[in-house]
């Protein structure tokens, strides 16, 4: 079996080979640019992308979680507070689950056979951890000596706590069902979905990983709690909770907009590459891997934000493509993709502040792209035309990428202000909202600069580049023998294939002045190099923005071959 997993590294390596001596002699001279015929988009790039995107999203929601789940909670008041539960016949209990919901603290649980005398039995924890997951109290462990029936169970909660279910088991392993117990006024919660109590816990019916902070966030939005996760800014958990609006607080709720939000990149990134490389080879290649590539399957399948990040950091690039190659003489054909920049620039940052890094790189394509622009205008003696159009070309800068992203990333805040009793439009223009926005801004430099925590799943950049220290997200050992596990890395093909193509591509930049290869570079480099200087714990899934620009680049070498090649052209 260790031989066998050698087998496919060993056939990747093998193709990318031939694939890099088919394209290397291409690098003698510059790559000309796809025709324009070439770059239409046409009936069989819709059917193309359509059954791309449909099967790959038929992929992405099968097994994405359960459907329905707890959703109603009994909420402990304060310290002190408890829930008395009568059992209609004494019953020697074996173990007690309960399903988390908001806050951390503790329950105490006690048993009794006279209602009057009450043991400790185990601390019933709902750390930042276990929110919104399935827990079992240790009974045994922590109350070896209790030997007896039971007839009373005590909860006394230490603070504000919300908890969702009780599952109480018999000695035997058997569930007691809601007619075997009573309960007073107040916990019906506890007991009103006993249905929905799974015969194991695992990631289909709770959180994991990062969902104990993304998901928990975008719960507290929903109901208009300040929220405990504020190390990231609000939108991402805002679009997440869209999910959870639709289909509950279940696993399929709180994981569906990331999901929704990977399907959505195909169809965009095909038509990044169809724009990009021209003709149908290379558009269905890109996005194939992608839909096929590990770390997006599994990234965007879990209620973190990183998949929002990604999205519009792949539209915000693709529009500047179209800015970049628009006609600038004959029309403002170049001022709404422009502006689309700019709006997914300010979706992006006010998700996540990854995307300030790609707003970094189109800023210097942007530079580039003014100072080439300026220096043709001048050359053509219209040094007049040069300014006016600089200055134009500015102001409208200023008002897509500064402006429109600074009030888009202002206004995310409005869950924030409402948590703290501010009301209506209004609280916008107010000292106290302005001050809960600042004062974020602060916390999360803080919080980013100052993790010192280890973990044994961190990594560096070079390690991504090489795809060698994936991350685990998720263990399990549901039966002696079995493991279940998942965890995120990219596909060899696309990370050593987009790593020899970024070559390529930086080859031909920089020794060729291809402006093509320029723009995927420096997109590139955007999101890879300010992480080299990050001293904090990171992870393989930072790299995950990096990806799209290795599918650009692949894209990139097969258009080229279909060049060069026209004879082995599929269409």
């Amino acid at each position: 079996m260790d031989k066998l997993t050698l087998v496919f590294p060993l056939c990747t390596a093998l193709l990318l080979a031939l694939l890099l001596s088919e394209y290397l002699p291409l690098l003698r001279a510059p790559l000309p640019p796809p025709a324009e015929e070439r770059r239409r988009w046409r009936r069989q790039d819709s059917l193309c992308a359509a059954v791309l995107t449909l099967a790959y999203a038929a992929v992405a929601f099968a097994g994405l979680g359960n459907t329905r789940g707890v959703e109603s909670f009994c909420r402990f008041g304060g310290s002190g507070e408890y829930a008395l539960i009568s059992l209609r016949a004494p019953t020697r209990i074996g173990a007690v689950r309960y399903f988390s919901g908001l806050n951390m603290g503790n329950y105490y649980l006690q048993f009794s056979a006279d209602g009057e005398n009450y043991t400790d039995v185990a601390v019933m924890k709902q750390g930042h951890a276990d929110v919104f997951k399935w827990n079992e109290a240790w009974i045994e462990a922590e109350a070896p000596d209790y030997d007896g029936p039971v007839s009373y169970l005590r909860l006394i909660a230490d603070g504000e706590l919300w908890l969702g279910e009780i599952a109480v088991y018999d000695e035997t392993g058997k569930l007691l069902t809601a007619e075997d117990m009573t309960w007073p006024e107040g916990c019906e919660a506890l007991f009103d979905e006993q249905a929905l109590i799974p015969e194991a816990y695992g990631y289909q019916n709770s959180t994991y990983f990062d969902e104990i902070y993304h998901a928990r966030t975008a719960y507290e939005h929903i109901q208009n709690i300040y929220p405990y996760e504020i190390s990231h800014p609000p939108l991402g958990k805002l679009i997440l909770s869209l999910g959870i609006r639709a289909f509950g607080m279940t696993p399929f709720g709180w994981r569906f907009s990331g999901t929704l939000i990977g399907v959505l990149m195909l169809p965009a990134l095909y038509y990044f590459l169809k724009k990009l490389s021209g003709g149908t080879a290379a558009p269905v290649c890109g996005t194939a891997l992608m839909a096929t590539d590990f770390m997006h399957y599994v990234q965007t399948r879990i209620a973190t934000i990183d998949s929002y990040a990604v999205f519009f950091t792949l539209l915000m690039y693709l529009f500047f493509w179209l800015y970049w190659r628009a006609d600038r003489e004959e029309s403002r054909d170049w001022l709404p993709p422009l502006a689309l920049s700019g709006l997914c620039f300010g979706l992006g940052a006010a998700s996540k502040w990854t995307c300030i890094y790609a707003g970094g790189g189109l800023g210097l394509l942007w530079l580039i792209d003014r100072v080439l622009r300026a220096r043709e205008k001048i050359a053509a003696g219209e040094t007049r035309e040069a300014r006016r159009e600089a200055a134009e070309n500015i102001l409208w800068s200023l008002l897509f990428f500064v402006l429109v992203p600074a009030a888009i990333y202002y206004v995310s805040y409005w869950p924030y202000g409402t948590a703290k009793g501010l009301m209506g439009p209004g609280m916008l223009f107010t000292r106290d909202y302005a001050r809960i926005v600042l004062d974020n801004q602060s916390y999360m430099l803080g919080y980013h600069s100052g993790v010192t925590a280890t973990h044994p799943y961190s990594s560096v950049w070079w390690q991504w580049m090489l795809d060698v220290r994936p991350i685990l997200y998720y263990l399990q050992y549901p039966a002696e023998g079995v493991h279940v596990s998942f965890g995120a890395w990219v596909n060899p093909m696309l990370c050593w294939g987009g790593l020899l193509a970024m070559l390529c591509v930086a080859f031909q930049a920089i020794f060729r002045r291809d402006r093509t290869a320029l723009f995927l570079l420096v997109g590139y480099l955007a999101q890879l190099l300010p992480w080299v200087f990050v001293t904090r714990v990171v992870f393989e899934y930072h790299y995950f923005p990096s990806t799209v620009f290795l599918i650009l680049a692949l894209g990139r070498v097969f258009g080229g071959l279909e060049q060069a090649r026209p004879e082995r052209r599929w269409v």
